[in-house]
């Protein structure tokens, strides 16, 4: 057992890989690995994975890039106060 999230979310990548008999091609891995990024960050920031790409798709810029709201919330708290809630 453990507490480390970057474990936990590597631990969800093996996991998914594995069942799914991993990917055929370079670019494949490439794909997967940036959307289980995705996936990981929004759910994160409380954002809908698919609201997010659907308003990249379309270009409609609804929902700001993923860095805006990183560093939004990340000016809301101190760098200690983001420790002790871990």
């Amino acid at each position: 057992m453990h507490n480390n999230p970057a474990e936990l979310a590597a631990r969800t990548m093996v996991q998914r890989r594995n069942i799914s008999y991993a990917t055929q091609t370079l670019e494949g891995t490439q794909a997967w690995d940036t959307f289980m990024s995705l996936v990981a960050t929004t759910r994160k920031l409380g954002i809908s994975f698919f609201e997010y790409v659907r308003d990249r798709i379309s270009q409609l810029g609804n929902i700001p890039s993923l860095a805006t709201i990183i560093r939004e919330q990340s000016s809301l708290y101190s760098f200690g106060y983001s420790l002790m809630l871990q």
